[in-house]
């Protein structure tokens, strides 16, 4: 059975915030706190906090600016988070929403109707909710038919969602796939951190797969193979969850956002990734010279030139492995889906590619793909 991607889709918040800005707020919450723990920092009993930069952000990660549902909020020195109206039941849930504008458009590129949909898999790093699954209200307000669920692999959501895809519609429980990623990174970043605050961006992205003899996209990516790997590490955590009420936790405390120890996961993550690409290129017969286009995770710019250079034995040419991250920061498990999103329409017929994402758990999965 013959795995097609067939459409794409993408949802842009309307807030974006430049490095600028972000530092502007970043460091006046900073001198409003010095000046609140002047004493202390005086007698040596607390380490002032220092100023951000842009320069720092762009020369640690290659991010200039990002995309957020709310810039309000996250400017607001007093809050220093977005601010998200709670919704009646009733309403459509925000990712549920986010979803609905990505997966229309994917739909459309695909020349599919909703209801001809078999299965959705919404996978994201942060679901707004334990149940009902945020997929079921996604399948219900599109019109779409058979089954969904959600699924959390942090960052690696979406590729281990397009290998879950794909193996359905190969055992043939489904005909049709849809896989949504809608990200609300802001949530879960501590703005007061200066190691971290500007990370993170939002964003919504949707594939549409589909079996090869019921496609009727012109354009299509058949799936040559999916890989995925897992291997446990703390280095990337968030303690958020259902047990802090019961275990007396603090919801505020800094563990109940994104914490990761930079440093250790660039050591650790990269080679793992690049052999996790390199390994599965040889498994498909094909040399990394034959690889037209990485559309990789877009966490950190450092990152992705290392590893693709070590993938392609080489620097790549800038259209050999686009960053997104510098408008979008890094949108958790969209981030390669955005890549590929903008990053494909030029690819000329039988080139091959490979979309893989890498993050917390740690977690990474490839997927190779050839233009048909």
């Amino acid at each position: 059975m013959t795995v097609v991607i067939t459409g794409s889709g993408l949802y842009t918040p309307p807030n974006a915030i430049d490095n600028d800005t972000l530092v502007a707020s970043y460091n006046a919450f900073v001198d409003a706190e010095n000046t609140r723990n002047s004493e202390a920092i005086e007698a040596g009993e607390l380490a002032p906090l220092a100023h951000s930069s842009s320069e720092f952000i762009v020369k640690a990660s290659g991010i200039e600016s990002r995309y957020v549902l709310d810039a309000e909020g996250i400017l607001d020195i007093e809050r220093m988070r977005p601010r998200l109206d709670e919704r009646d039941n009733e309403a459509p849930g925000i990712q549920c929403e986010m979803g609905l504008v990505a997966a229309r458009e994917a739909l459309e590129h695909a020349g599919v109707e909703a209801a001809g949909i078999d299965l959705v898999i919404v996978a994201c790093s942060n679901l707004e909710r334990p149940y009902p699954a945020v997929a079921v209200e996604l399948q219900q307000r599109l019109g779409a038919g058979g089954y969904a669920f959600d699924m959390n692999v942090a960052c690696s959501s979406a590729t281990f969602a397009i290998e879950t895809a794909a193996n359905a519609i190969r055992a043939g429980s489904a005909r049709r796939a849809l896989v949504v990623n809608p990200e609300i990174c802001s949530a879960h970043l501590n703005f007061r951190d200066r190691d971290s605050h500007f990370i993170f961006g939002d964003a919504c992205t949707a594939l549409v797969l589909e079996a090869d003899d019921v496609a009727v996209s012109e354009t299509r990516f058949e799936v040559l193979g999916t890989r995925l790997v897992t291997q446990f590490s703390n280095a990337i955590r968030n303690n958020s969850g259902f047990l802090n009420r019961v275990t007396d936790a603090d919801p505020q405390a800094l563990d109940k956002l994104f914490v990761q120890e930079g440093r250790r996961v660039f050591k650790e993550v990269c080679p793992m990734v690049a052999q996790l690409i390199r390994d599965h290129l040889d498994s498909l017969d094909l040399a990394p010279s034959a690889v037209a286009r990485l559309w990789l995770h877009q966490a950190n710019r450092h990152m992705n030139d290392l590893i693709a250079r070590r993938v392609l034995g080489q620097d790549p040419a800038p259209d050999q492995a686009p960053i997104i991250l510098d408008r979008y920061a890094n949108t958790s498990s969209a981030g390669s889906i955005i890549a590929f999103h903008l990053h494909h329409q030029d690819m000329p017929a039988k080139a091959v590619g490979v979309v893989c994402s890498f993050g917390a758990g740690y977690s990474a999965g490839c997927v190779v793909v050839r233009r048909c």
